[in-house]
């Protein structure tokens, strides 16, 4: 099946969630939508067609979702997307595989990305906080996605138990 459209995806599908190191607009963000396109309408695995479908949120989110009951994604065929991710990467030259960092919204609304070590000295100097709304890009799932899990709270995400250990449970 050639790409569909991400809303028709049943919550069960698998989700991977592409950060972009920088707002990605204009002329990159439609080579790099064309080519994820051209990628996931022929991605198959084993041979089969994948059943996926994808979203581009923020100018920074790349949402990749696959119907895993008609097809699973094999290893090979994650790696041969993740190859394409990473030669738009040099391409466009913006980050889209890097999960090291932290994206958070600032007070302006602004997305921010923040090495590790850099959110976890701004976590101990009081710039960001439980509340600060954080972007969760380990999701797996699309279910979390459709539950608002993407953008929330660091104290509701992972980043509570790796930045904010001294904090109080809620």
């Amino acid at each position: 099946m050639p790409l569909i459209a991400f809303d028709a995806l049943p919550d069960a599908s698998r989700l991977w969630v592409f950060p972009a190191a920088e707002p990605v607009t204009g002329d990159a963000h439609r080579r790099l939508l064309e080519r994820v396109d051209a990628f996931l309408a022929d991605w198959r695995a084993h041979g089969q067609p994948l059943t996926v479908g994808r979203d581009w949120r923020d100018d920074r989110f790349l949402l990749v979702a696959v119907d895993e009951a008609s097809e699973p994604p094999s290893g090979c065929s994650i790696d041969a997307f993740v190859r394409v991710l990473k030669d738009l990467e040099d391409e466009l030259d913006v980050g889209l595989t890097d999960h090291l960092h932290v994206l958070h919204r600032t007070p302006g609304g602004e997305i921010a990305r923040d090495d590790r070590a850099g959110f976890a000295r701004r976590a101990r100097e009081g710039e960001v906080s439980l509340e600060t709304p954080v972007f969760d890009t380990t999701l797996t799932r699309l279910s979390e996605l459709r539950e608002g899990r993407l953008e929330v709270p660091a104290g509701q995400a992972w980043h509570r138990r790796a930045f904010f250990r001294s904090a109080p449970a809620g």
